[in-house]
């Protein structure tokens, strides 16, 4: 059961998620901090990262977290709070869309299993950004989330976004990110690659290239911050010349 549309000043009773910038706070929507300004409590993955986003635009709001480690139990004790108290909870990670690589879909399973009404409030989010801007073809595209950390898993994951017909776009670390290249350049060599970095923020980096090149650069340039990787398909898009593919932008 989802909420309808309503100002925000007079919010329902329910859950209400709330996509948060993924690096420049300016990316908040209005109607987020709206919901922000109005709910009873704030549902959090980071208290300390959220406070900081929070005062940014003065809302001051009782603050509880919700993150991986205990996302079942209080999840229980929200739907409760909504259900019997007739609360108005907003939940938001550190950044992008919750749920997204990140916490939330239990929470979210729990409403649509004990019929307490949510909504989502759309906004940031670093897979569509990092997408959008890396100038590979946006559809199809796949999401895979994080890259594994074993490398038998993480090579397994790469042949078959090497293999796939649409785009493939990753977070990976900062610290795998050479080695994960290098997996690459061993497998396709010439594969169009872009290593989105630091959306939003003032370093931000979208450098492109086949798979050697970016290979050997991250090699001689350690890479620092957030990172997506993103991947061509098998077969490039008719528009899409290699050639005319610019090596970075920042």
């Amino acid at each position: 059961m989802t909420l309808n549309q309503q100002p925000e000043a007079q919010l329902p009773a329910g859950l209400y998620v709330v996509a948060s910038p993924i690096g420049n706070l300016g990316d908040i929507t209005v109607r987020a901090l709206d919901c922000l300004r109005n709910v009873d409590v704030i549902a959090c993955e980071d208290t300390r990262h959220t406070v900081r986003l929070l005062a940014r635009y003065e809302i001051r709001q009782p603050l509880v977290s919700l993150h991986e480690h205990n996302e079942a139990r209080r999840a229980e004790e929200l739907i409760a709070r909504i259900r019997d108290e007739g609360a108005r909870v907003a939940y938001l990670t550190d950044a992008g869309m919750p749920t997204i690589s990140d916490p939330g879909e239990r929470l979210i399973h729990r409403c649509i299993e004990h019929g307490v009404p949510y909504d989502i409030l759309p906004g940031p989010s670093a897979v569509v950004t990092a997408l959008a801007g890396a100038g590979l073809g946006a559809t199809p595209f796949y999401f895979g989330g994080f890259l594994p950390v074993k490398q038998g898993q993480r090579t397994k994951q790469i042949e078959t976004a090497l293999n796939g017909e649409a785009t493939s776009v990753f977070f990976e670390s900062p610290h795998r990110i050479a080695t994960t290249l290098q997996i690459m350049a061993r497998l396709a060599p010439e594969r169009l690659v872009t290593v989105a970095r630091e959306l939003t923020k003032i370093h931000q980096e979208y450098r492109r290239g086949s798979a050697a090149e970016l290979a050997e650069h991250f090699e001689a340039h350690p890479a620092k911050g957030e990172i997506c990787l993103v991947i061509s398909p098998n077969r490039l898009p008719r528009w899409l010349k290699p050639g005319e593919l610019s090596v970075d932008q920042k």
